[in-house]
């Protein structure tokens, strides 16, 4: 019973906010700010539905069009419900479905050579527990206007069962889904990117995890020389899985960055849940990773609520990852780089670096 209790609670910090289909509207375009979202999914394709919550072995394409609301606040997401209002609403004007992973790559590989020589960079989203394919997309669709990112947004969306009590055939889900966004990394590489970063949140850390652990093991270090950085938001592993998963990938991606916070109450939930301490995304200190090149982002100070996306949430935060421009200067090899572009106490433990960003005051 207790264990029950901690599960319902977990899976209520972590839920989105609501959600639904994510309503196709081409009347509100130019209405707000558009972003293209290009996607992989391995949900099953329903007809008349958005992708659903069923598994499919076979990856699809997509590219929705989606419109930024005008009125909204940095870090919000207000999902599409009737009556439909795009100046407060986030909604698609367009949809688009690829006959395959070629028809998708040539497309993405067009929108790549539509921008400037230096801002042909693909951003891959991945998204965690208990999120629906609106809430991905959306979520994608912000993170690309809220910190201005210059490159193609791209979303691999696995099946999630967005239910407060789908914990494990979550964790199925993306062991099932490891092929599909193997599938999606190798197809974007080939697309004529300049850089590609990898971003997870959550439960979608492990994925990318396991996805990059199994590319290891058939093309030695294909992870660190064709992805650009790798950026894990309050990613939902257990400690000594994300060791031997890094030891097994060998050397990781540079910058590889994880965003921790003590005052994760999903992760400290989570912890509960698996008898641990912690786990990686709310993890006390660099110490447990000193054998690994990684950086700790500490927002501890600026998680209010759950604190399960802070770095997607927080418009103190957002405003910070605004100012410093283009990830991999930012994450600079140069530990004196780093510490020069991000303000805050920086802690070095072998090969880790810890940065503790303070809120502003």
């Amino acid at each position: 019973m207790r264990l029950a209790i901690l599960l319902f609670t977990l899976a209520g910090l972590a839920a989105c906010a609501p959600r639904g289909d994510l309503l196709v509207q081409p009347e509100a375009a130019g209405i707000g700010e558009e972003v293209d979202v290009f996607i992989a999914t391995t949900r099953r394709l329903l007809v008349g539905t958005d992708p659903s919550l069923y598994r499919t072995p076979n990856t699809r394409y997509l590219k929705r069009r989606v419109s930024v609301p005008p009125d909204r606040g940095s870090g919000t997401v207000t999902a599409p419900a009737p009556p439909i209002d795009p100046t407060t609403q986030f909604v698609a004007t367009e949809a688009v479905t690829y006959a395959g992973g070629d028809a998708f790559r040539r497309d993405l590989a067009r929108a790549l050579r539509s921008r400037p020589r230096g801002e042909r960079e693909v951003v891959v989203y991945v998204h965690g527990f208990n999120n629906t394919f609106s809430d991905g997309v959306l979520r994608i669709a912000q993170l690309s206007h809220d910190l201005e990112l210059p490159g193609v947004a791209v979303h691999f969306s696995w099946p999630s069962s967005a239910n407060p009590v789908g914990y494990g055939y979550d964790r199925d889900s993306v062991l099932f889904s490891r092929d599909g966004l193997e599938e999606l990394l190798r197809t974007v590489s080939r697309s004529g990117a300049e850089r590609v970063l990898v971003v997870a949140h959550s439960m979608g850390g492990l994925l990318v995890m396991e996805t990059l652990r199994q590319i290891a093991i058939a093309s030695p270090s294909w992870p660190s020389r064709e992805l650009d950085g790798v950026v894990l938001i309050s990613p939902d592993i257990d400690i000594e899985v994300f060791q031997a998963q890094a030891r097994r990938i060998g050397d990781l991606p540079d910058p590889f960055a994880i965003f921790v916070s003590e005052r994760d109450r999903v992760l400290r939930l989570s912890a509960r849940v698996n008898r641990q301490p912690n786990r990686l995304g709310n993890i006390a200190d660099a110490e447990a990773l000193a054998e690994l090149d990684v950086t700790l982002l500490d927002i501890s100070e600026f998680s209010t609520g759950a604190g399960h996306f802070t770095a997607a949430s927080s418009p103190a935060l957002l405003a910070l990852m605004r100012r410093l421009g283009d990830v991999e200067r930012a994450f600079d090899a140069d530990q004196a780089g780093r510490a020069g572009l991000i303000p805050g106490t920086v802690l070095t433990v072998q090969n880790a670096t810890e940065i503790l960003i303070p809120a502003p005051r």
